[in-house]
């Protein structure tokens, strides 16, 4: 996995650096006429002529198209580094310095599957010091339920990774079995090494969608038409076409008719994954918090105790135990890592007040085919790793 440099004296002198060369390029952005003439009398090519032509398509263009290629050349920028949208009007008075993300790179041991024992149960502990700060508080630190990462609450603030909306959120479930992520674990796009991103970057270039912005479900639904036909070469069956519907509803569950940016990137990323990585790679990506999580949930599932559950009891479990809850399930006892089935009339089974979705039964195939504790895990891995963004998307839904 990647590194996160959270140490101030690190990211300050790589910030500078930064400001030092976009200070330098906003310099020469405002005097392109002048730099361009410099290029052709070095070269010895410039005439009048094409002078003039240039100061003719400089006025055509107008003043509004270098403020729009550079809007969105930031947004790309901040898309291949891992970082959130960072708006112009964002105050960094008395803020601490955003972390550097380094993207992780693949080992050549990846491939091979990892020894993940359902018997030996892994200590979990958390980090004594705030990531940020580098202080011990005691109980005021916030945990995050997929590292061992703990933070301050007045540290997230003055990062602006703690909003009034998300506050309540993780003063709420941080110390509860539900839990809150930190700003790394909740951003699935920074699982992508750099050339995986940029492979993904691509894909989201030749299908003209627009960085940060919103997608309605014609937007949705064109990307996935472009990206089948791109890899197919012929046209995406209509099962699939509603196999995207639903995934479109999963990812807009306060039914707004759009999803977010962040729930669509994190969707993609977690679907890139999938498709280039194998899953002994991905099982290399769990905590040691996702893999007891995934104990409790298999070992209650194997009631006799032989090491085997039935395919229904596993698909079940994708559409239970590893998807996150609705905001309004926040002050409940219940956790993403619940054990035993949750019941209809249980506050787990209803999605914003409306019926519960249903499961279908198990057929009798799916009752005969045993799964052990290692298929178990690479049955759902993906979906574990799905759940990871506070978010209450559903980022990868499970098949029926």
């Amino acid at each position: 996995m990647g590194v996160l440099m959270s140490r101030r004296q690190t990211v300050e002198r790589v910030q500078k650096v930064s400001l030092a060369v976009s200070a330098f390029k906003d310099g020469l952005r405002e005097q392109p006429s002048t730099r361009r003439r410099a290029e052709a009398g070095t070269a010895r090519q410039g005439t009048l002529e094409q002078e003039v032509q240039e100061g003719e398509e400089e006025a055509s263009a107008g003043p509004s198209q270098p403020e729009e290629s550079s809007a969105s050349k930031a947004a790309w920028e901040r898309l291949r580094d891992g970082r959130g949208v960072e708006p112009e009007e964002f105050d960094r008075a008395n803020r601490f310095t955003p972390p550097a993300f380094i993207r992780p790179k693949r080992e050549l041991h990846d491939d091979e599957p990892p020894d993940i024992s359902l018997e030996q149960r892994e200590q979990i502990l958390n980090d004594e010091m705030c990531e940020i700060c580098e202080v011990w508080t005691a109980e005021s630190l916030f945990p995050c339920r997929i590292c061992p990462r703990v933070y301050h609450d007045g540290c997230l603030r003055r990062m602006g990774y703690l909003q009034k909306d998300s506050a309540v959120e993780v003063t709420e479930t941080a110390h509860t079995e539900t839990g809150w992520s930190c700003y790394y674990c909740d951003n699935l796009n920074l699982l992508l090494t750099e050339e995986e991103m940029y492979s993904l970057m691509e894909t989201l270039k030749n299908c003209k969608i627009i960085p940060e912005s919103c997608l309605t479900l014609d937007d949705f639904l064109h990307y996935k038409h472009q990206v089948h036909k791109q890899q197919f070469e012929r046209t995406m069956p209509e099962v699939q076409e509603e196999q995207a519907a639903l995934q479109f509803n999963a990812l807009d569950p306060d039914k707004k008719g759009h999803i977010e940016w962040q729930d669509f990137l994190s969707h993609e990323s977690i679907q890139l994954l999938q498709k280039i990585r194998p899953q002994n790679a991905l099982l290399r990506l769990l905590t040691p918090k996702e893999r007891e999580r995934a104990r409790a949930a298999f070992l209650a599932l194997d009631q006799d105790n032989d090491g085997f559950i039935g395919e229904g009891e596993c698909r079940q479990a994708r559409h239970t135990w590893f998807r996150k809850h609705q905001k309004e399930m926040l002050s409940c006892n219940v956790s993403i890592s619940h054990v035993g089935p949750i019941s209809e009339g249980s506050p787990a089974s209803s999605r914003n007040g409306k019926s519960p979705e249903k499961i279908l039964p198990a057929t009798k195939q799916e009752e005969t085919r045993s799964i052990d504790w290692p298929g178990f895990l690479r049955e759902n891995v993906a979906y574990i790793l799905a759940a990871r963004p506070n978010s209450a998307a559903l980022h990868l839904q499970p098949l029926a």
